[in-house]
């Protein structure tokens, strides 16, 4: 293996983990290996913490293709609770608003879930890395200051009901970059004549590359002693 020349490798980012953490903790083992001070390392795609799946990392020359990958259509499993919503629309905030449930059934989550399949529009939410006046939207979100952000066009490939267990349902998401599951828990919720948040997040796939092809993090330093590598010459 060379990781300057450039090595693609995938994850499975851990709950509570930061896209950014992950990436420091490959990069520090890549460079303790190599026993060199400074070595690129990028993801392809922010998780939220709160979601764990597929990330896939890019090392040395292979960080000019993020891009590429970043791309590549993307599969969800989430699992919404309906009747409630929170400010960052998932659970790093605490409920702000309760709605009725009563009048939902299967039926009306299945008829209603097909409206978001194909192009449409979702406003990002306001706790993301978007950037607003050169400031990400989180930043401004979490000291109380007031988020705007226009409407971005995304397509939905693929959406389907895995589990209905009212008030909580369990969908699967194909999509398109850009897409925020948060923001489409939102729209659903809102959509049903109530609210919804989401309580879990797994990223199945990006492109070619499902779960089943991906490291655990704490496997890594252990793989990474059982490679081959060429030495970089600084």
């Amino acid at each position: 293996m060379n990781f300057k020349e450039g090595e693609v490798l995938y994850f499975d980012k851990p709950l509570k983990w930061t896209s950014f953490a992950l990436v420091n903790k490959i990069r520090y083992h890549i460079s303790r290996k190599l026993n060199v001070k400074k070595i690129k390392v990028g993801h392809a795609g922010t998780l939220d913490p709160l979601a764990t799946g597929v990330m896939i990392v890019c090392t040395g020359k292979a960080t000019k293709r993020i891009e590429e990958f970043q791309y590549h259509t993307k599969e969800y499993i989430a699992t919404l609770q309906l009747g409630a919503t929170t400010p960052s629309f998932d659970l790093e905030k605490e409920i702000d608003a309760t709605y009725p449930t009563e009048h939902i059934t299967r039926e009306l989550v299945e008829s209603t879930l097909k409206t978001f399949l194909g192009t449409i529009e979702q406003i990002p939410p306001a706790f993301s890395a978007c950037k607003v006046d050169g400031k990400r939207a989180y930043e401004l979100a979490r000291n109380g200051d007031e988020v705007s952000l226009k409407p971005k066009t995304l397509v939905i490939d693929e959406i389907e009901l895995l589990e209905c267990n009212l008030p909580v349902i369990k969908i699967r998401v194909v999509c398109s970059k850009g897409t925020y599951i948060r923001a489409l828990a939102r729209d659903i919720g809102e959509a049903l004549h109530s609210g919804a948040h989401l309580i879990g997040l797994v990223r199945t796939r990006v492109g070619e590359v499902s779960l089943e092809d991906c490291m655990k993090v704490e496997d890594f330093e252990k793989w990474i002693d059982k490679q081959e590598i060429e030495v970089i010459n600084e």
